[in-house]
């Protein structure tokens, strides 16, 4: 699937089966949430804590899935073309970045 059917099919689901999209600012919100979850889960299954009984079923996989979900909702709503964004990302980055992620010593192995 590209970014661009993604974004077209959760268009497709908001307007039939979730009935309208909410509002950017509530979107805004559940993103936040959202990657709240994600942070919770790398917590417990990559650093220092534990899960708790109740967050045994709790999947990053998912999570990051609702990230995801929101987040082109998000796009949607604010008639963003996520392919051409990551494009124009992608081209800020090369120029950006050409040498300077080469030269840092910190991420010399």
């Amino acid at each position: 699937m590209t970014i661009q059917e993604a974004q077209l099919q959760v268009d497709t689901w908001i307007k039939t089966t979730g009935v309208r999209y909410f509002s950017e600012l509530t979107n805004t919100a559940l993103l936040v949430e959202e990657v709240g979850e994600v942070a919770r889960i790398m917590a417990r299954k990559y650093g220092d804590q534990s899960f708790k009984k109740n967050e045994e079923g709790l999947e990053l996989a998912d999570e990051l899935a609702d990230v995801l979900w929101v987040l082109l909702c998000i796009a949607n709503q604010t008639n963003i073309d996520l392919t051409a964004a990551l494009d124009k990302n992608f081209q800020k980055k090369n120029t950006r970045d050409a040498t300077r992620h080469l030269q840092n010593d910190k991420l010399k192995k």
